[in-house]
């Protein structure tokens, strides 16, 4: 339903609840603060460009989403592509692939596809998410030990090849500043719930820093001043070009950015007991990408954490996650100017600390138990993860996913020769029913009946074609054949060529092709295709017994059920 959620929240709405989405949506914009900052930095633009987003994205999606307490901004999902392509094509090259990933993700849900994008096989999740937090990890060990390092290389293994050789220079006093930040996110939500930790975190290290004049990199020495207002639009660069180019990027920032507010929606869900509108979802997606680039902004997703702090604290409507874009935006109106205080060191902490709760390592650990090929897909979408790309890393996933269901597929699909069976004798094949036994006693001789199970598609076709080879060489002692396709399902174009083929064997072989317990679908894909001619209309059945008894017609009997001997 393309319905913004808001329009039907407002219904009933009342002070009360209005109070709490307010309170909510206050702690949020709070929390929401270090993690822009930090995620911005982390992907290689300035920490302005983290609160825009976070307002923009925020004010759109709630305004606009299928979600009732989705909370939009920028997230460690984006960070290694976004710092890649910030690295290729600059920020003007971001600014032009978030847009265009806002079309992207605008079409899907507009086309429907929201609910197509749930079914990413949860292997190729888990690896690029596990996969992600390893290289955030790994980005941040510079800033928590205040390294020196320049040129630092992109790839994961150069990286950590560059901090053993720069290991011998720590900045002990950022290490101290990152320790001291990891243990206030640990032990935080003892002292205080509704006090962000990561908030208390920053605040406590930029006074340290000041206070006691330690020598630490800070946002202000690395980046100057921080604007603490809201940029004039631009529209970004779109020439063909520049669109030509990053048709890759953006399509990976709209598949990632879909799976990850989906996900959250999913999870919000299953806090609230609600139901998100998944096409809405990416339409508002989409519209905050758009709106975003504009000003200066990244692109922004939904954000588990900060979806599940929003329902914590009482959020149930979309005014809680727009009471959040308001706060986000005060902040940065009012307070920007002390962001610049603000150690690197303590944002390094946070971004591991956001690292570790997102790998799922206990999840990772699990997926082990499954099946070879699960474990396959894991670690093979979390290698390319880390050591190649992310982009490439979905795709391949995706792909082997797919390949692997098939190979699933076709171990459980098949032609059989059935009729054979029956007349050697084994009337205890595990294979055939007592009702299949006694329908197949009154097949007439000269009859062979064979059965497909499961979708008959291009997966499974060669082994439809593989059953019939024998029954083409015993071809000529017949004059009828019955293919029942009752756990048939679904045909493509490679299964209906396959029974195309079949049926020209048997019309030069004078054998007439009988089908049997066709389902709709089947028969309208067999229709329009125009295999209803070739193979004749009375010969295709919708029950078992009608194709018997075209099969005695075809013999030219009309004789009494044949005897158990036959």
């Amino acid at each position: 339903m393309l319905r913004p959620m808001i329009l039907d929240c407002l219904k009933g709405y009342d002070r009360k609840q209005l109070f709490t989405d307010l309170t909510a949506g206050l702690i949020v914009g709070i929390l929401t603060i270090p993690l822009s900052i930090a995620f911005a930095i982390a992907s290689g633009v300035s920490p302005e460009k983290g609160l825009v987003t976070a307002f923009i994205g925020g004010f759109t999606l709630s305004l606009l989403g299928g979600s009732r307490v989705q909370i939009c901004g920028p997230t460690g999902a984006f960070v290694i592509i976004l710092f890649g392509i910030v690295q290729r094509y600059g920020v003007d090259g971001l600014a032009t692939a978030t847009l265009m990933a806002g079309l992207i993700l605008a079409v899907m849900g507009l086309s429907g596809l929201g609910s197509v994008i749930k079914f990413i096989p949860y292997p190729v999740t888990v690896g690029f998410t596990s996969g992600i937090a390893v290289i955030i990890f790994t980005s941040q060990i510079s800033d928590l030990f205040g390294l020196s390092i320049k040129d630092m290389p992109a790839d994961f293994l150069g990286k950590w090849a560059r901090y053993a050789e720069a290991a011998s220079g720590i900045n002990w006093h950022a290490a101290i500043i990152g320790g001291f930040t990891l243990l206030i996110l640990l032990f935080w939500p003892k002292i205080s719930r509704r006090i962000p930790g990561a908030l208390a975190a920053i605040v406590i290290g930029a006074a340290a820093v000041k206070i006691l004049g330690l020598d630490v990199e800070t946002i202000g020495s690395r980046f100057g001043n921080i604007s603490s207002g809201l940029p004039a639009p631009v529209m970004p660069n779109l020439s063909y070009s520049v669109i030509r180019e990053l048709v890759s990027p953006a399509i990976s920032i709209a598949l990632l950015g879909a799976i990850e507010a989906l996900l959250s929606a999913t999870v919000a869900d299953g806090m609230i007991g609600g139901k998100h509108r998944s096409n809405m979802e990416l339409v508002a997606q989409g519209a905050a990408n758009i709106i975003s680039p504009l000003f200066g902004g990244i692109p922004a997703t939904g954000a588990i954490a900060r979806t599940a702090a929003n329902i914590r604290n009482g959020g149930r409507t979309p005014i809680a996650g727009i009471a959040h874009a308001i706060v986000a935006l005060l902040i940065m109106l009012c307070f920007g100017q002390w962001v610049k205080l603000i150690p690197l060191a303590a944002l390094g902490a946070i971004l591991v600390m956001v690292a570790y709760h997102m790998s799922e390592w206990r999840t990772f650990i699990g997926l082990f138990k499954n099946q070879r090929s699960d474990v396959a897909v894991l670690v093979i979408t979390f290698a390319l993860t880390v050591l190649a790309d992310l982009t490439e890393a979905i795709q391949v996933g995706v792909v082997l996913s797919a390949v692997l269901f098939m190979r699933r597929l076709t171990m459980v699909s098949g032609v059989e020769v059935i009729s054979r069976e029956i007349s050697d004798g084994d009337r205890n094949n595990a294979l055939i029913s007592e009702n299949d036994a006694r329908d197949l006693k009154h097949v007439p001789p000269g009859t062979d009946v064979y059965e497909i199970n499961g979708p008959f598609f291009f997966g499974t076709a060669f082994k439809f074609e593989e059953g019939i080879e024998s029954a083409n060489a015993a071809g000529k002692h017949l004059k009828a054949r019955i293919l029942r396709m009752r756990n048939v399902p679904v045909i493509d174009s490679t299964g209906l060529n396959a029974l195309r083929q079949f049926s020209s064997q048997c019309n030069r072989q004078k054998i007439t092709l009988i089908l049997s317990g066709v389902q709709p679908a089947v028969l309208r894909a067999i229709n329009k295709a125009g295999l209803d001619e070739q193979i004749g209309l009375e010969n295709i059945t919708s029950h078992f017994k009608f194709a018997v008894e075209r099969a005695k017609i075809v013999h030219g009997w009309l004789v009494e059920p044949q005897t158990e001997n036959h």
